[in-house]
């Protein structure tokens, strides 16, 4: 049986953007990541720290496996990573863990 794959995308965006970014997030970039059809389910969680220069917020995504995994990084990634760049330019700061899944409860 295939290993099932997390994919984590921390983002750390600036407070004065935030409600909106989280509204976009939702009601526009979630779904286009989910619509690519390489993921069964995603979590939307914010990290619990002291709120400064902004808040930050962790966004998981479960492929089946790897293949589908990289058939997303190279179908759709970059066009949706760049809309999302370009979008909040110099607003926030992101980075990007993959993760075998060894057990879920």
């Amino acid at each position: 049986m295939a290993q099932k794959i997390l994919y984590n995308v921390t983002v750390k965006i600036l407070n004065e953007f935030c409600e909106e970014w989280l509204q976009w997030m939702q009601e526009v970039h979630i779904p286009d990541v989910m619509a690519t059809s390489k993921f069964e389910e995603y979590k939307i969680s914010e990290i619990i720290e002291e709120e400064n220069e902004g808040r930050t917020f962790a966004i998981q995504y479960v492929s089946p496996d790897m293949d589908t995994f990289q058939s997303y990084q190279l179908d759709h990634a970059k066009g949706l990573q760049q809309e999302h760049a370009a979008r909040y330019k110099d607003k926030y700061v992101a980075f990007r863990t993959l993760m075998n899944i060894i057990k879920e409860g």
